[in-house]
Order: structure tokens, then sequence, then C-alpha cells
């Protein structure tokens, strides 16, 4: 069981990357989400809370396993982020490179609240919750960018 939670809570070891896990994770992303954009909003919206759920129980179990709060490799939550910032993105290539410049951006520089949840909330809901936030300016920012320019 120890390998199935290491697999998903390391984006099947997209995390395990040597450098810039977390930008690993993300791009890696990208990937699934090609497959889960044409799911109706509700169904969607049921997708990202079910990842949530998922990434909260293994993110905090895999933090266990691998003996290291908050570890690099651990990426659910990078997934998580890009499936949030990607909700309702343009059917366009660069509207989805926008989208993950944005996250990752958001991700590393960590405004308030995503530095509040990164340093006070511990466990699988700290890990998750600095990365929704994150998805969520991301998402925003993505969508009044695309507005904007287009």
């Amino acid at each position: 069981m120890d390998r199935v939670i290491v697999a998903l809570a390391t984006g099947f070891y997209t995390g395990r990357l040597p450098i810039c896990p977390g930008t690993w994770g993300s791009l890696a992303a990208i990937v699934p989400w090609l497959f889960l954009r044409h799911l109706s909003i509700p169904a969607y919206l049921l997708m990202l809370a079910l990842v949530f759920v998922l990434g909260f129980f293994v993110s905090g179990s895999a933090e266990k396993i691998l003996d290291q709060p908050d570890a690099g490799p651990i990426v659910i939550d990078e997934f998580l982020g890009m499936f949030i910032t990607l909700t309702l993105a343009p059917d366009h290539w660069a509207a989805w490179l926008l989208g993950f410049f944005l996250f990752r951006a958001f991700d590393i520089v960590k405004p308030f609240p995503c530095s509040w949840f990164d340093r006070r909330i511990h466990g699988g809901i700290g890990i998750m919750m600095d990365d929704v936030v994150a998805g969520i300016y991301a998402l925003a920012s993505l969508q009044l960018l695309w507005l904007i320019v287009t």
C-alpha cells in the first residue's frame, strides 16, 4: 500500500525527478488534464473535489512514509493546482502554457494566503491548500489576461 500512496503522491514519480519537482509535477499534470478538460462543469468540479480529498490523504501519508514534512517529491498538490488553474481554460495551447507559468509563479512566490497555509498548516491539508490558493490566483489571472489579449 505504501507504494501506491507514494506513486499517487509523487504524480507517478514525476516528483522524484532531480531538479524542481514541483515544476515537473505541474507539467505532468497537463497530460491527465487533456483528458479531463471536456468534462461538464459539475463533473469537473466533482473531479477537483475528489483530487483534493485523495491528495489530502495520500500527501499526509506520503509525508510519514518519506519521513519528511511537505517533501519535495510530493506533487499531487501541483496536479490539483494545475487542474484549478486550467478550469475553463481557453482551447489554445498558448493559454495552457500561460496557465502553467502563472501557476508556477504563484506557487513559488506564495502570495498571502498561500504563504500562511505553507507555514502554519501542516500535514495533508497544508500541502494541498497553498496550491489550491495558488491555482485560484492563476485561474483568475489566466482568465483576465486572456480576456485582455484576445
